[in-house]
């Protein structure tokens, strides 16, 4: 495990939770959701997520699985919201960043693009990031006429944890 290997500071049992976890959030955290914002995460993407967060907080804690201590009570100790959250919320930023842009700017000409080039595949068409994003909105009651007043979009999305 090279995370292992690399948390000197996380590990430490003489640095507070509280410091551990102001670290994770700005160096361990932003390394994990790199270019999420640009995908499709599937249920089982964001089970690993959460699964992977959970297990280098029980770490950093110095807990294991068989301490039977609750998620809530590790995340709380450490001062960190669900990886799943911050995932929405860089989605959603991303979003709103890409949807401000002019109409003929490349990156909205691509985000607009279908990708129905040929004969359909069978069984369930996959998942795309438009999809997504437009169930994120809905579940966090936001609209497309929201994401130009861009203080009131990064309000809005700012779901998770204070940071």
């Amino acid at each position: 495990m090279k995370w292992r290997r690399a948390s000197g500071v996380l590990c430490d049992k003489k640095v507070p939770l509280k410091l551990k976890g102001k670290f994770y959030r700005t160096a361990v955290r932003p390394a994990i959701l790199y270019g999420t914002e640009c995908w499709a995460a599937k249920g089982q993407h964001e089970n690993k997520l959460h699964v992977a967060e959970m297990r280098m907080l029980r770490w950093m804690c110095g807990h294991t699985i068989k301490d039977r201590i609750r998620n809530e009570c590790i995340r709380e100790s450490v001062g960190v919201a669900l990886i799943v959250e911050k995932l929405v919320e860089s989605r959603l930023r991303w979003f709103g960043h890409v949807w401000r842009r002019p109409a003929d700017a490349p990156v909205r000409r691509v985000d607009e693009m279908e990708a129905t080039v040929g004969a359909r595949r069978r069984g369930r068409p996959r998942k795309t990031i438009g999809e997504t994003v437009l169930k994120d909105m809905e579940i966090n009651a936001l609209s497309r006429e929201m994401i130009y007043d861009r203080s009131l979009w990064r309000r809005l999305i700012h779901i998770a944890d204070p940071t």
